[in-house]
């Protein structure tokens, strides 16, 4: 597949031939199989996008609820809908025509699958949601702060640096300036009067491929990335101090 997947999606999916669509989803999508779990579960990727197909209908939790008999419905957002389409129909496939959905400002076609599930294929084609989160455009917050206690701010500021990958942006004895990506975290002295521990969540693009980077670091995980009903795909952590860090990935 020439165009590429821009956003994360992890979904089960159930098949009736978990065969047949490998052969598929690997043959004509261009995805991979990266992982087999016994004889019910198979993984395949492409780019952020996970489907794993399995062959028992209700027994996984799915953000749209048990995906049998052709009536699940999954989304991509691709950098060329009108190339993808061209392609996909140069395969031999039948996608739909591209139309454009003006409320959501997005240009669609679907493909159905061997068991008659919708896989829709979409592009932008509008900047009103980058232009409102952008600096001194539409609205006033643009990101946020936390501040975490902690009883040792120098000893902190090494686990932040070593362990979670941040790196120093200011620091005295009683303050840490963290800054990581676009996120920044201040390191603060715990005192009487702000002795509690914090907490925040973090958006991030790959929770697996973050929460192994960190966990290699020797990272305090409780337990491994989950995909959840809601749409998001995370984990989470705790420092030294017990300050709590949610790594969530969204996806669809």
């Amino acid at each position: 597949m020439k165009a590429s997947i821009l956003s994360p999606v992890s979904r089960y999916l159930w098949v009736a031939d978990i065969e047949r669509s490998l052969a598929f989803y690997t043959g004509q999508l261009g995805f991979t199989a990266v992982a087999k779990q016994g004889d019910q579960l198979r993984e395949v990727i492409l780019g952020p996008a996970r489907l794993i197909f399995h062959t028992n209908p209700g027994a996984y939790d799915d953000p749209a609820g048990p995906a049998v008999a052709g009536n699940a419905m999954i989304f991509f957002e691709t950098d060329d809908v009108v190339g993808l389409q061209k392609e996909l129909k140069e395969k031999g496939l039948n996608p739909s025509g591209v139309e454009k959905v003006n409320w959501i400002k997005m240009q669609l076609f679907f493909v159905v699958d061997p068991d008659g599930h919708h896989l829709w294929f979409g592009q932008s084609y509008h900047e009103f949601y980058s232009e409102l989160h952008a600096p001194g455009k539409n609205g006033q917050l643009r990101t946020i702060m936390p501040c975490f206690p902690c009883a040792d701010v120098t000893e902190a500021v090494k686990y932040y640096t070593a362990v979670l990958g941040f790196s120093v942006n200011y620091q005295q004895h009683d303050l840490g300036v963290m800054d990581r990506d676009r996120v920044r975290i201040l390191l603060v002295k715990a005192t009487d009067g702000n002795s509690g521990t914090g907490a925040c969540c973090i958006y991030i693009n790959h929770a697996d491929e973050l929460y192994a980077a960190l966990q290699a670091n020797g990272a305090n995980t409780l337990g491994e990335p989950v995909s959840r009903p809601w749409g998001l795909r995370d984990f989470s952590i705790l420092d030294q101090d017990g300050n709590r860090i949610d790594f969530a990935q969204t996806f669809e």
